[in-house]
């Protein structure tokens, strides 16, 4: 009986399966930059100047390279950077550097200079292609941009892993800012690209991560994993996987989630909705973007094709208002879809689901 490993929220749980219902694991086999690649990409950054990293999203390629940051700091004899990163994972950042290194809250961008340095790991995303440094500060920061955005989506289904034209409404965004950025491309193997620069160049290295793409033969059942924590803390970052994975699954058949969603929905859109406070006529042709009308504009989009189904902590009463199907753990919903689709049904499993894009054959 096969054994695969699944992340999890913080942690990783076991799927248990028969050899006969295992179709497929789909998984990335991509090429990673050794530890002095990685080095020597790094002297982009100009450590003599006094430096200020803003940690975007916590993932294990961040804290690699935020370890090296330091770690070229002290070779170099100057002083490490200061960290900033949201309250929400400033816990997380703190616990894999030095003990006596202190980890600020990041606040805003207005009052900072050029010494700002961003750092975050780069998914794909259904509005914008993918999600980059500019794209993070946008949602962030320029939320009256964001209808623009919204505005320029192609259709009503999601499109990750191409160029579109709501990438340049992030990059005319970010360019306003005398900032600096560290891009990383990681997939669970590793780092497999990172660029030091503006990040509204910086993006360029979705070149790199388009060729995440896989082409599969579409799936009656697919159990998607986000890949990493930082992908699965809210509703919102966990139907990213589902984005990049749903056109491989036939008409009628079954996506299975595992997002823990410890830290809620993560979407004001989905909660207005949940509460009866939006509709989703209204997702058309907003006038005013509400965060994540995307997301729930895709999925309903979606479950018109497929029935959708979650593993999470996130209340009953929210899963089945997105008409959704909640599972209590990874053994359940085996048990589910063979009682559903019978005992010799074929399951696949995508291990990294928030940085591989499927598409059918």
């Amino acid at each position: 009986m096969p054994e695969i490993w699944l992340n999890y929220g913080g942690t990783d749980v076991v799927l248990d399966i028969k050899a006969e219902n295992l179709e497929q694991k789909i998984e990335l086999d991509h090429p990673t930059l050794d530890d002095a690649q990685i080095f020597e990409r790094l002297d982009a950054l100009e450590l003599n100047k006094p430096q200020t990293l803003v940690v975007l999203n916590h993932t294990p390629a961040i804290q690699k390279t935020l370890s090296m940051i330091f770690e070229k700091s002290t070779q170099k004899a100057t002083p490490r950077p200061k960290v900033f990163a949201d309250k929400q994972i400033m816990n997380l950042v703190r616990s894999n550097l030095p003990s006596e290194s202190q980890v600020f809250a990041f606040e805003g961008i207005e009052n900072f200079d050029s010494s700002l340095v961003f750092l975050g790991e780069m998914e794909f995303d259904g509005l914008f292609g993918y999600d980059t440094i500019s794209t993070k500060l946008l949602r962030k920061f320029g939320k009256d941009q964001m209808l623009s955005a919204y505005e320029k989506r192609q259709g009503n289904l999601p499109n990750p892993g191409k160029d579109l034209p709501s990438m340049e409404v992030a990059k005319i965004f970010a360019s306003s800012f005398e900032i600096s950025a560290i891009e990383i491309v990681a997939h669970q193997k590793g780092i497999a690209d990172i660029m030091i620069g503006h990040p509204s160049s910086t993006s360029s290295i979705s070149k790199t991560m388009s060729s995440f793409t896989k082409q599969v033969e579409k799936h009656r059942s697919l159990l998607v994993s986000t890949g990493k924590d930082a992908s699965n803390d809210t509703l919102g970052k966990s139907l990213g996987s589902l984005w990049n994975c749903y056109s491989a699954i036939r008409d009628e058949g079954l996506a299975i989630l595992l997002g823990e969603c410890r830290a809620g929905i993560g979407s004001e859109a989905i909660r207005q909705y949940v509460e009866g406070r939006m509709s989703i006529e209204r997702l058309q042709k907003p006038a005013k973007y509400v965060d994540g009308m995307e997301d729930l504009l895709y999925l309903s989009e979606i479950e018109k094709k497929i029935q959708v189904g979650i593993v999470s902590v996130l209340p009953e009463f929210y899963i089945k208002k997105l008409n959704m199907k909640i599972f209590d753990g990874v053994k359940e919903t085996l048990e589910y879809i063979l009682k559903q689709q019978g005992s010799r049904q074929k399951i696949s499993i995508v291990p990294d689901g928030a940085r591989i894009l499927l598409a059918p054959n």
